[in-house]
């Protein structure tokens, strides 16, 4: 995918959008084709790293013990320790409204088993429970201001039940250069996890939050309606 095809493509979305009152994202829109979603192997379920992020803040909630304690309180977003799990196992609303709030969770190793006891199924339902795969399973001594930093620009990107996959690349602030490299990147990490690569892409959208899409082609470049 070519980023200068990108470039023109963004701009024409741009200049198409209507204003709002608010800040709206860029949505990237991926329609996959000839994949059995049943068959684990054909399934796309990757952690992506976006090179200017998503065009938000990314909220982070840390599970931790004594030995990250102090450290999350001063990165993280919002810590919890195993002392409050019982709340939240008696609450669960509270336990809903966790999973609704933050985009990634953090887990120090030594206490994963009670907290999949306890958040498993709201955070498992969402996708959230902390995953190895994004390095979000920790050990006592881990460096979560470096974790967190990397979460900022980190998207979970997945394709498991429906033969798409929207993810945002950025807001209508967000220089057209840095998201028309974020699509770029997103698309080739999406494209190496697909078992025929371009073959399973049968379309690509590129969106405002409240605006029509723009169909682009494999190069980058906008279809004509």
């Amino acid at each position: 995918m070519d980023k200068k095809n990108l470039i023109v493509s963004l701009q024409q979305l741009k200049e198409a959008a209507s204003q709002r009152k608010f800040k709206q994202t860029i949505d990237f829109v991926i329609n996959l084709q000839s994949l059995d979603l049943k068959k684990p192997d054909q399934q796309v379920d990757i952690f992506a790293t976006l090179p200017f992020g998503r065009g938000r803040k990314v909220k982070v909630c840390a599970f931790v013990a004594a030995e990250l304690l102090d450290q999350s309180r001063a990165v993280c977003d919002k810590t919890i320790v195993q002392d409050e799990f019982e709340l939240y196992q008696k609450d669960k609303k509270l336990l809903k409204k966790l999973a609704a709030e933050y985009d990634f969770f953090i887990a120090q190793a030594t206490i994963m088993p009670k907290l999949a006891t306890v958040f498993g199924k709201a955070l498992g339902t969402k996708g959230k429970m902390p995953n190895p795969k994004a390095g979000c399973v920790v050990p006592p001594n881990a460096n979560l201001k470096q974790l967190y930093e990397k979460l900022q620009n980190m998207v979970r990107v997945k394709a498991k039940t429906t033969l798409g996959i929207q993810c945002s690349v950025g807001n209508q602030e967000t220089p057209i250069d840095h998201v028309a490299e974020n699509i770029q990147v997103l698309y080739n990490q999406v494209l190496h996890a697909l078992p025929n690569e371009k073959n399973n892409i049968k379309s690509l959208f590129m969106k405002y939050t409240m605006s029509h899409p723009i169909h682009i082609d494999l190069e980058g470049k906008a279809v004509k309606q």
